[in-house]
């Protein structure tokens, strides 16, 4: 059922790669490209409009490039997974998207497979990077420590703490959501709400977060 399917928006200016990206993803039974954005301005619209479950961002386009772009969507209290999606392997970029709140940094020289396989990854909830980056996601996590401390954490309510730990423990809003009985609308409310109150930017960033203090 469509429903069950996971939704993706790209964002990338160069239309042939967007047409490439939604091909392969059509050819999947259990996601869907719901909308394409050509810039930054337009993919923050979006993205507030439809909700996906991924957003797959490029980093050099004009006007709004990437980093912009991502800030923006998290400052506007976006919560979805947004991975960037790039030819870019210079480590101030990989760290500065890390920092400014996205859930992966996928290189666009790899396998199609490859591909498809990090996007499948990326929409349950992991963290993905390309291979050949790994080390630099321990920097750029360290380098964004988060001012939070355990009073910061004991302000979130019984509910906020719940889905906290669920997601360190690497469930989407769907299953946080199936699991509690609750709908996926409600859970990005209080996503929303307990990263603002942790001063964190990401979903990765709260399950580090979470594993470095060792809140249960």
């Amino acid at each position: 059922m469509t429903d069950n399917k996971s939704k993706l928006i790209l964002v990338d200016d160069h239309p042939l790669l967007r047409k490439g990206v939604r091909q392969l993803v059509e050819l999947e039974d259990d996601m869907e490209v719901t909308g394409e954005a050509s810039n930054g301005q337009d993919a923050i619209a979006l993205v507030q409009q439809q909700e996906p479950d991924l957003v797959l961002l490029d980093l050099s386009m004009k006007g709004m490039d990437g980093i912009e772009t991502l800030q923006a969507m998290r400052d506007a209290g976006i919560t979805c997974r947004i991975v960037v999606f790039t030819v870019s392997d210079d480590r101030k970029d990989v760290v500065a998207a890390l920092k400014a709140g996205a859930d992966g940094y996928l290189l666009k020289d790899m396998e199609p497979d490859e591909l498809v396989t990090n996007i499948r990854e990326a929409c349950s909830g992991k963290m993905v990077l390309s291979s050949d980056l790994a080390e630099l996601l321990a920097l750029a996590l360290r380098e964004g420590k988060s001012s939070a401390t355990e009073a910061t954490y004991n302000s979130l309510t019984r509910r906020e703490k719940e889905i906290l730990k669920m997601i360190a423990e690497g469930l989407s809003n769907k299953m946080i959501g199936r699991q509690l009985d609750i709908v996926e609308a409600t859970v990005k409310v209080h996503v929303k709400h307990l990263l603002k109150k942790l001063g964190l930017r990401s979903r990765v960033e709260a399950a580090v977060w979470v594993v470095e203090n060792q809140f249960k």
